[in-house]
């Protein structure tokens, strides 16, 4: 409990001894040698616990927003007191107290599981000086250029590249992932994680204000701007319903003793007044404006720590009704990494020699087929036994190998050279090579698929996803090859950029009514396509910032297996709000209706306001653990 919350639970102790001393006080014969009147004893409880309460109704009739809980209690309150029920009275400031006090905690206890999200703020970077020593500054003062240093326990201020040293960074505030990741000089590393071993020098690729951390921060803060359906349901509902309930409390202590008096009966205005004081304490909203805030605020929460951001209550409820979900296949169900995955070298042509060529001849160029033909070959390749290197666009390379004539490219290009080659067998992209003016072979090289990109597709038709379907630019092999290998039967192959909007739009057209499709991309040409879709999931930790931008869920760890585990957050989220609606508005028309009719008192009053604002509010909790649907997605 914070100091506040301390406070209030000492003023609920206080008044509720006090109320079990004063009812004890008529037995003890006390009364009778000292005569105080009980209104001004039971008074000093009441304004222990409940003068808050009483401050906040003058202040909104001050307003002339008078129509909130602490109105109602208040005049249900001192109703009481007027009525000459003074224990009743006090009892209801108590308890509301109670609840209020439960509700603060259990909000705390929400916004604890975010703040543990907002400690990846740095408070300083250490900047290098011309000298070599650093200085302590503000993360927004280092220019993007600038080289930091990062020691052993300290956490990364701002995104940049190692350009000395390795160490293992912790990723589990930003990822929910809590296996460390090895960095060395050349690899890119993003703010907010935690250098645990060696030392590194960094040198920043962007402002502090555009880096990782910063974006999640803000996702994160703002995330409470964007309200569900059930939210602004509850916002209008309150806003109609605690005025018409006061009215309706006025009417029921006035006219049905005008009434009776017009039939010559007894008025009887003292309890048809007590029942419309029930009727107020009854009608308390409290449950429903806490509790469906409070579950979807949990339900971000508890994402935020799988490392799934969701940028606001809204697209928390909207992925509830997932049923269509389209994948951006190269980033996203793969890694994007090309890999050797077959060397069909030609009769008499050896397997290691057809590589090394291929390598030495690509290996001045960046793109990543060659990168991956020079990682195939195993060790260092000399550059400069490759000459006269000629970049023929369209077709690949031809240079001179240890002063032999070497051509590698496509297909074309071996028929361009007048050499007849073989189709290549597998999926992928196959790199013909000719040595001499003669065909010495193919090398295949493939898109590696995710580890857990098959675990992700199962778990999105086991949380009831409909149908899976995979956009690419690939050629039909390649793409036929992935989308077997992972389980999916729907795929389009051959797309460009705009392309895959068209495919989007319409499957949109084709989902069922109440739907959503929900897109899944890396890369900064997914922007267009994860803006139209109803649902944009981004991959966050090396997606493109225009994907993270225009999405509306991002994905920390790059790990498409979160999805099925947001889906199943989202859905729990959303069957607790709708369970706290149907119970608190079922409970308290029941006892509204028996309120009007005198069968119920302030103690039942009391339930149907604190009681089930505390079970709501403990039921609203449940969206916060995430830990059996983490298990339950095998992550």
């Amino acid at each position: 409990m914070n100091p506040k919350q301390k406070k209030m639970l000492y003023r609920i102790l206080a008044g509720a001894a006090l109320m079990a001393v004063i009812a004890l006080l008529p037995r003890t014969g006390l009364l009778s040698a000292v005569p105080v009147p009980m209104a001004l004893l039971y008074l000093i409880p009441y304004l222990v616990v409940g003068w808050d309460v009483l401050v906040k109704a003058l202040k909104g009739i001050k307003n002339r927003q008078p129509f909130d809980e602490c109105f109602l209690m208040a005049v249900a309150t001192v109703g009481a007191f007027a009525l000459g029920e003074y224990a009743e009275g006090c009892a209801v400031i108590l308890f509301y107290q109670v609840g209020e006090l439960f509700q603060s905690v259990a909000v705390g206890k929400s916004r604890r599981s975010i703040a543990a999200l907002m400690d990846i703020r740095p408070d300083y970077a250490n900047l290098e000086q011309p000298d070599g020593s650093f200085e302590q500054v503000d993360p927004d003062e280092v220019e993007p250029g600038s080289v930091i240093v990062v020691e052993p326990g300290e956490r990364v201020p701002i995104d940049g590249v190692v350009v000395e040293g390795a160490s293992t960074l912790n990723t589990a505030a930003l990822t929910g992932e809590s296996l460390p990741r090895d960095v060395k000089a050349g690899d890119e590393i993003i703010s907010g994680c935690v250098n645990i071993s060696g030392l590194l020098r960094v040198r920043t690729t962007k402002e502090f204000g555009e880096s990782t951390v910063s974006r999640i921060l803000d996702l994160v803060e703002n995330s409470s701007m964007k309200k569900a359906r059930a939210e602004n349901f509850i916002t209008r509902f309150a806003r109609v319903y605690t005025p018409a309930v006061c009215y309706g409390a006025l009417a029921l202590a006035l006219l049905p003793p005008l009434v009776r008096l017009l039939m010559g009966l007894p008025a009887d205005f003292g309890g048809w007044v007590y029942r419309a004081l029930t009727f107020l304490v009854i009608s308390c909203p409290c449950a429903l404006v806490i509790s469906i805030p409070l579950s979807f605020f949990g339900g971000i929460g508890g994402a935020s720590g799988c490392g799934v951001l969701v940028k606001g209550s809204t697209y928390l409820e909207e992925l509830s009704r997932t049923g269509v979900v389209v994948f951006d296949k190269t980033g996203t169900l793969t890694r994007g990494v090309f890999e050797v995955t077959g060397v069909c070298p030609a009769p008499g042509v050896d397997k290691a020699e057809l590589l090394e060529t291929a390598a030495l001849a690509e290996s001045y160029s960046k793109h990543p087929i060659s990168q991956s033909l020079k990682k195939a070959c195993g060790r260092a390749l000399d550059p400069a036994r490759a000459t006269d290197i000629e970049e023929l666009g369209g077709y690949g390379i031809t240079a001179k190998v240890d002063g032999r004539p070497v051509a590698v490219g496509n297909a074309r290009l071996m028929a361009k050279l007048g050499l007849d080659a073989p189709a290549a067998e597998g999926a992928g992209t196959a790199v013909y090579a000719a040595v001499d003016g003669r065909y010495a072979g193919y090398i295949l090289i493939s898109d590696v698929v995710k580890p857990t990109a098959a675990k992700a597709i199962a778990g999105l038709k086991r949380a009831g996803v409909r149908r899976a379907v995979m956009l690419t630019g690939d050629a039909e092999p390649a793409a036929k090859a992935v989308a077997s290998q992972l389980g999916l039967t729907e795929y389009r192959a051959g797309l460009l950029p705009a392309d895959k909007v068209t495919q989007v739009e319409a499957l949109l057209d084709e989902k069922r009514p109440r739907e959503n499709l929900a897109f899944v991309g890396d890369g900064i040409n997914d922007a267009p396509v994860l803006s139209r879709a109803d649902i944009g999931i981004a991959m966050g930790a090396l997606g493109s910032d225009a994907a993270i931008e225009a999405a509306d869920i991002v994905l920390m760890d790059d790990d498409p297996a979160r999805i099925a585990l947001a889906m199943d957050i989202s859905r729990r989220t959303v069957r607790i709000v709708y369970q706290n609606i149907v119970f608190a508005l079922g409970v308290k028309a029941a006892c509204l209706l028996l309120g009007a009719l005198g069968l119920a008192g302030m103690w039942l009053a009391i339930f149907a306001d604190v009681g089930v604002m505390v079970i709501a509010v403990l039921n609203a909790t449940r969206a916060l653990y995430t830990k059996d649907l983490v298990r339950r997605n095998g992550l």
